[in-house]
């Protein structure tokens, strides 16, 4: 089983002060990988996917409960830290945005239903970057009113995985809150050295993910990359460009909407890789819901970056009280 991430040295894994963490809309565990790597436990996890869960069950040998809406508040385990990176399609850029006007944008209030009765130190909740836009930042705001209203202190940044490490470009939004105050929160600088593509890429890909002679004639017909290795990204338009990481991976994105050197796709390892998962994290379905599982994960860079901040907020709540006290 994955129980921590190797890869994942971090400066500031002498943070303690918050023991357990329950992983709401868990997906396959990105948050789950994160916190343990910094001696936390996971004590409760819920996703309604179904393969997510067996996948989330597989590695980390937790088995996540269903639908958030049928889980009752009482019995969610006492918990330090709140993680959960819910629904992000009502605000998303290929979405409709239709905010909390979609039945998924509700779910937050169930993460603030359970809140409410299980008051945790400290929460981290993950989105896309559109959320900070959604309905002229209103959406936004009503989150943070939501938080504020059970006594939270709140602040959100948004994060680019190219940022901490990985090759892809990945906006997601962070919004931690805490019960002790904070002036500023502690969001760590993201100025970590890109893993080369290369290193991430295969170096002997089963011959499935090559595309047809056709669409890879049409692609290179079109264009001429100045890098190599390169992640070539078709957008919605039809229009092509390469760079020497990838574009944001997608859940429910097309086929062929990003070909590495124009050729071939992306294999489940290599998604995950660009995710931030170590290679002892195991692929147990099939390459669709492989993709998918990948394309709706967090950056594990980012869990780490913003729980740094947490542990950090934690640790200078603690330092204030001993000097007031003193």
């Amino acid at each position: 089983m994955v129980r921590s991430v190797a890869a994942l040295k971090t400066p500031s894994e002498h943070l303690t002060g918050l023991e357990t963490f329950v992983d709401m809309f868990c997906g396959i565990g990105g948050f789950h990988l994160a916190a343990t790597s910094f001696g936390m436990r996971c004590v409760f996890a819920c996703d309604i996917d179904e393969e997510a869960r067996r996948t989330y069950h597989h590695n980390f040998g937790l088995d996540p409960k269903g639908d958030i809406s049928r889980i009752r508040a009482k019995d969610v385990p006492d918990h330090d830290l709140f993680c959960a990176g819910f629904p992000c399609q009502p605000f998303s850029i290929i979405g409709h945005r239709k905010g909390f006007g979609d039945i998924r944008g509700t779910l937050f209030f169930e993460i603030v239903r359970i809140l409410k009765a299980k008051r945790p130190r400290a929460v981290l909740l993950e989105n896309v970057k559109q959320l900070t836009t959604n309905d002229k930042g209103r959406t936004l705001r009503r989150i943070i009113e939501a938080l504020e209203s059970l006594h939270y202190c709140v602040d959100w940044k948004v994060l680019n995985a190219l940022d901490y490490g990985l090759p892809q470009k990945r906006e997601r939004v962070l919004i931690a809150a805490m019960l002790e105050p904070f002036e500023r929160f502690p969001w760590p600088s993201g100025n970590k050295k890109m893993v080369p593509l290369k290193k991430i890429l295969e170096k002997k890909p089963d011959p499935k993910h090559f595309v047809s002679d056709r669409i890879r004639r049409r692609r290179q017909e079109s264009h001429v990359s100045e890098f190599k290795p390169a992640v070539w990204h078709e957008n919605k338009a039809g229009n092509i460009g390469s760079y020497p990481y990838s574009c944001a991976l997608r859940a429910g994105a097309s086929y062929n909407y990003l070909l590495v050197d124009g050729e071939r796709r992306l294999t489940p390892r290599e998604m995950l890789r660009l995710q931030g998962f170590p290679d002892s994290f195991e692929i147990i379905c099939n390459d669709s819901q492989a993709r998918k599982q990948a394309g709706n994960a967090i950056p594990v860079p980012l869990a780490v970056a913003g729980l740094e901040g947490v542990l950090h907020a934690v640790q200078a709540s603690k330092i204030a009280r001993k000097i007031q006290s003193a």
